[in-house]
């Protein structure tokens, strides 16, 4: 298997920080969309930031968001991606960019629902953050230009066969990592280093 990248997504607690401290994954994700069970608020993702390591990249998870709130989270420094997952416009996508001057990476039900503008594609299940599975064989990597994310009810069951078969840029986790609804420290250790140890 090829170098493939690990997010950890929808950390809420100092706990989570000290989790992914620990295991290290390139990317982890906040999120702002004001639906989700996983939201956190700006002062909150603030110190959650402060705590993180250095050399752990923090993505922002959006749903149609103004672009003037997600410009406040990225002026503040909590954010160096943004992650875009409603219905977001070609145009609304270089508008954030030209913004923020940060790269975006756009959720994708399928193949027909990639952006061009987008930076990065991250395809999962309609909504996100559901724990259901996505549907990794309608994926053609030759209409694929640009690199993504794999996400949608990945678990350490079953993401090295998706890794296999998919073969994506980074692979990205939320309810897997998750007991009783929250984050697991164990879980999120064991997938960092199961992952790690099956591509190298």
């Amino acid at each position: 298997m090829s170098d493939v990248k690990i997010k950890i997504c929808g950390l809420s607690r100092l706990c989570d920080i000290d989790a992914v401290n620990e295991a290290k994954p390139d990317y982890i994700g906040f999120v702002f969309a004001e639906k989700s069970r996983r939201k956190v608020d700006i002062k909150t993702a603030l110190e959650l930031q402060e705590n993180l390591r250095r050399d752990i990249i923090s993505v922002g998870v959006f749903v149609d968001e103004n672009p003037e709130k997600i410009l406040e989270i990225v002026k503040a420094g909590i954010i160096a991606i943004i992650q875009l997952h409603g219905s977001e416009s070609e145009d609304y996508i270089k508008n954030i960019i030209d913004l923020t001057g940060k790269p975006v990476i756009k959720s994708a039900a399928n193949l027909n629902d990639m952006r061009k503008n987008a930076n990065y594609i991250l395809f999962d299940t309609i909504g996100g953050g559901t724990g259901k599975s996505f549907d990794w064989g309608i994926l053609d990597k030759s209409k694929i230009d640009k690199p993504f994310f794999l996400a949608g009810g990945l678990n350490i069951d079953n993401v090295v066969s998706a890794i296999n078969q998919v073969r994506p840029f980074a692979v990205d986790i939320s309810s897997g990592v998750e007991t009783n609804r929250l984050k697991d420290r164990r879980k999120i250790i064991e997938f960092v280093n199961f992952v790690r140890s099956e591509i190298l």
